[in-house]
């Protein structure tokens, strides 16, 4: 399943897939595993929850260790320090930067929550 979608990804980009680009389809699985876990939760169908955690406990042992809010509040606050940013206009700008300092260590959606959170202070 997992060397299938970097198949794919690797067919839709035209290129080698690297490792943050492996990072991103295996962040983008875990996303779509958790949905389906909700889903399956919600119908009760909890033999196909628990094989969807199972599948997305594999994808994790793929990815770095997963960095708490907390770390990725202080790495947020030093790219913001860094570029000097000091408005939501600049959020962009920071967020190019973590997000390469950051693939793999923690989902997008979590890094853009933070870095806004930082920014509206």
């Amino acid at each position: 399943m997992m060397i299938a979608a970097l198949t794919n990804k690797e067919k839709e980009t035209g290129k080698p897939i690297d490792k943050q680009d492996a990072y991103k389809v295996f962040q983008s699985m875990l996303r779509k595993s958790d949905d389906a876990v909700n889903q399956y939760q919600k119908a009760k169908r909890l033999d196909l929850a628990q094989k969807e955690m199972a599948e997305m406990n594999i994808i994790q042992e793929f990815l770095p260790k997963q960095l708490s809010e907390e770390e990725v509040r202080t790495e947020a606050q030093k790219v913001i320090a860094e570029v000097g940013a000091e408005n939501m206009k600049s959020m962009g700008q920071v967020m190019r930067v973590l997000t390469k300092k950051l693939a793999g260590k923690a989902p997008g959606g979590v890094i853009s929550k933070i870095v806004k959170e930082e920014l509206s202070k």
